[in-house]
């Protein structure tokens, strides 16, 4: 199982005011990730495959520890738990080599804008995602 990797940098705004990452930027992280992860298969070779829009129907996410202002980024490690018939689950790491901060998922749907509503899956997307497909690791 494949793993998609985005490296993200750490921004001077992004801290609250104890000096750790605000919780609520935890979600632009991730935000990041995905979809430097989903438009990996589209934009290049002329796929139409995830360039039709995408919503989020659910985030859930674990701190597990805070993390402070560096100048080096953190490692957004993101995977696919679950392919369904019209929505995917996206797991999440974001970490450094030695400590994981969040443990997150997102429910993505993809979504027809000129239609206004969820679409279905198709086969070429499905194929992409069943790369990265793998269960979420237990909980440490």
């Amino acid at each position: 199982m494949a793993r998609h990797i985005y490296s993200c940098p750490l921004r001077w705004s992004d801290m609250d005011a104890f000096g750790h990452v605000n919780n609520v930027v935890f979600l632009r992280y991730l935000e990041e990730a995905r979809i430097d992860f989903m438009f990996r298969l589209a934009p290049g070779d002329g796929s139409p495959s995830f360039s039709g829009g995408s919503v989020v129907a659910r985030h859930e996410i674990d701190y597990v520890r805070p993390l402070v202002h560096r100048h080096e980024p953190v490692t957004v490690e993101s995977w696919v738990t679950k392919i369904g018939a019209a929505s995917l689950t996206i797991a999440y790491e974001i970490k450094d080599p030695e400590q994981v901060y969040v443990r997150a998922s997102t429910v993505v749907v993809p979504y027809n804008l000129e239609a206004e509503r969820p679409r279905r899956i198709s086969a070429e997307e499905k194929l992409f995602l069943q790369k990265y497909l793998a269960e979420e690791p237990a909980a440490a």
